[in-house]
């Protein structure tokens, strides 16, 4: 058994999110800047340990306005808390292509555990010689366990932003040498 070391392609995958926006429709963001490490057994994706940063001075959501809200002390605070962080605690793999990834997930200051639906692509081969491998990650978290409580009450009821933020991510990872 040896042990393999993978990195995220950040050019090639995208960490992404989706939330309520006036209770009916969906604003969509990601983080442009972040980094994982990957290792396992012998590219046994269920052995994985991963550990997953982002940048959260990173944020788009396509609006300037609200992403310099988002930076700020009503939600992420970056100045306080530059990154989020994700460090698995166990990977099953249910087919060959489905897998549930648990983990620490940390925004702000507050550590909680989530769990992630994976989808295996597979691994190939680039025109490089260089492994890589594809997973598409989905799950769900709510936004004020972690301490992102800021909201706004709509005049016809309701609230501006939802609780519910859904995680949406595309990954490609290469292996290290």
């Amino acid at each position: 058994m040896s042990n393999s070391v993978w990195a995220i392609d950040p050019s090639h995958s995208e960490i992404g999110f989706k939330v309520k926006h006036m209770m009916f429709t969906n604003v969509s963001g990601k983080f442009n800047t972040f980094e994982a490490e990957i290792t396992n057994q012998d590219d046994k994706f269920e052995s994985s340990a991963i550990s997953f940063t982002a940048d959260v001075k990173s944020i788009d959501t396509a609006s300037g306005d609200r992403d310099n809200h988002l930076r700020s002390a009503d939600f992420f605070d970056v100045e306080k808390f530059p990154s989020l962080k994700f460090v698995s605690t166990g990977m099953q793999k249910l087919s060959e292509t489905e897998y549930k990834v648990t983990g620490d997930f940390t925004i702000k200051d507050v550590t909680k555990p989530i769990t992630l639906d994976a989808e295996y692509s597979g691994l190939m081969k680039d025109p490089w010689g260089n492994t890589r491998a594809g997973f598409i990650l989905n799950g769900k978290i709510n936004r004020k366990d972690f301490g992102l409580t800021w909201n706004a009450a709509l005049e016809t009821g309701g609230v501006l932003v939802g609780e519910d933020v859904k995680l949406v991510c595309e990954i490609q990872l290469v292996k290290k040498a």
